[in-house]
């Protein structure tokens, strides 16, 4: 599937096609490097998570929120 096709798909395929990616990313992650600002940024989110500063939100919610801002 090229581009050009994908950008014709609807957002909800176009959001399915996207969980694919990271699921299979997700699967060979142990071999992506990570650099140190990503590590930097990620426990400065996590901080602010632990100090109440930030709120969590679940992919499936969000996902459910996008879909209810489309109608």
């Amino acid at each position: 599937m090229t581009i050009a096709e994908i950008s014709k798909l609807p957002l909800n395929e176009k959001i399915e096609i996207m969980d694919a990616i990271w699921d299979d990313l997700r699967s060979h992650a142990e071999i992506v490097p990570v650099p140190e600002w990503h590590k930097e940024l990620l426990d400065a989110r996590q901080k602010a998570v632990e100090e109440g500063r930030e709120k969590v939100h679940e992919w499936n919610e969000v996902r459910k929120s996008l879909g209810a801002n489309r109608a």
